[in-house]
């Protein structure tokens, strides 16, 4: 038993595995404080002064210099503690993850930590180690769409091609509708922004009717040209289409859209007859995120509607064409980031979901 402020006597090896330990990022702080008490003692300095840098009581100090007379650097690892022990066999662990895996009784819809814990009849504590420690998450729910275009895989390669090697004597354009703009006016006013103060509004409003975006983005530039309307009609697409020819006069257009009806229709197919410079690429059905103009479309929404107030359609028009012609000053192209390898395994899969789905 250590009684005395006699200093340790540390070997090379055992000085550089405590070294190791106290700097080492992810260390536990029990752990690094036990180490330095070691140096310290090692250092000369005192049983006593040891307590007062460290900032613990001398009888710590004292209890782990003799554990390190007794045992050496293993003395430092905590023993085993009272208490009942941890019954989570392997057998208690896989009926937790086959339990949340299954669907949950009629009367939930998912499974939650206390609901499985109550199912099961364990600590909800238990249960919640077991699923941090699989990584399963019966709370989170992703969403996803598989498309059942038969062409899939050829109108995948078509657009992305467009995206990754455009002709060189052509202009790529991405067009699309975003409808159901709504003009929304908040009953009160709203409250500004503050310190440690967010902006507020209230939770009631007033709808002032909707308008209809069309747009076109040109995919080396990144510049938005755009028609603001009442409705979505193969009419109002195709005055469109007539105004986005003006603008890239006597040029060859590439024209990327979606499969609505009013894009290939039989109007659109006369248009397009008419047009002899442009071409129509259609994306696969159900996979809108291959059409980049969906970029430009959430940058709007965020930047822009989320957090509007406009008291008619008519400001609502005026605030979109603001918001246009000031993203077109600082714009720039988008990068398509989907290689071969990522492409090929939404095929695979795709492919995959139509034979099955098939059957």
């Amino acid at each position: 038993m250590r009684t005395t402020s006699q200093p340790l006597r540390l070997t090379t090896s055992e000085r550089s595995a405590l070294d190791r330990l106290i700097s080492r990022p992810m260390a536990r702080a029990g752990l690094v404080r036990r180490a330095r008490i070691i140096c310290l003692s090692a250092d000369g300095v005192n049983q006593r002064e040891i307590a007062r840098r460290l900032n613990c009581h001398f009888s710590n100090v004292l209890k782990w210099l003799n554990r390190w007379d007794a045992d050496g650097i293993d003395a430092l690892t905590d023993g085993a503690r009272s208490g009942r022990p941890v019954k989570m066999t392997p057998a208690t662990v896989q009926r937790i993850v086959t339990t949340v895996c299954r669907t949950p009784p009629a009367y939930l819809n998912r499974w939650s930590v206390r609901t499985l814990a109550a199912h099961l009849k364990l600590p909800s504590s238990s249960v919640h180690e077991v699923l941090q420690a699989q990584a399963l998450h019966p709370h989170q729910l992703r969403t996803f769409t598989f498309s059942p275009d038969p062409q899939f895989e050829d109108k995948l390669l078509d657009v992305v091609g467009l995206y990754m090697h455009p002709p060189v004597n052509a202009v790529v354009l991405c067009v699309d509708e975003k409808t159901g703009i709504q003009a929304l006016d908040r009953t009160q006013a709203v409250l500004p922004l503050g310190p440690k103060k967010p902006r507020a509004w209230t939770n009631e409003y007033v709808r002032h009717g909707t308008k209809t975006l069309l747009a076109s983005l040109n995919i080396a530039t990144g510049e938005v040209y755009a028609h603001i309307k009442d409705q979505r009609r193969s009419v109002e697409f195709l005055d469109f289409m007539d105004d986005v020819s003006q603008h890239y006069k006597n040029q060859r257009l590439c024209v990327i859209m979606d499969n609505l009806n009013t894009h290939n229709n039989g109007a659109a197919k006369e248009w397009l007859a008419d047009h002899p410079l442009i071409t129509f690429h259609y994306t696969p059905t159900h996979a809108s995120w291959t059409n980049l103009i969906e970029c430009f479309f959430g940058i709007l929404t965020k930047q822009g509607l989320q957090q509007a107030v406009h008291t008619s359609t008519k400001q609502l028009t005026a605030f979109l064409k603001k918001f246009i012609t000031a993203y077109n000053k600082r714009c720039g192209p988008f990068v398509w980031t989907k290689g071969p390898e990522k492409l090929r395994k939404i095929i695979t899969l795709t492919k995959r979901y139509q034979k099955e789905s098939s059957n």
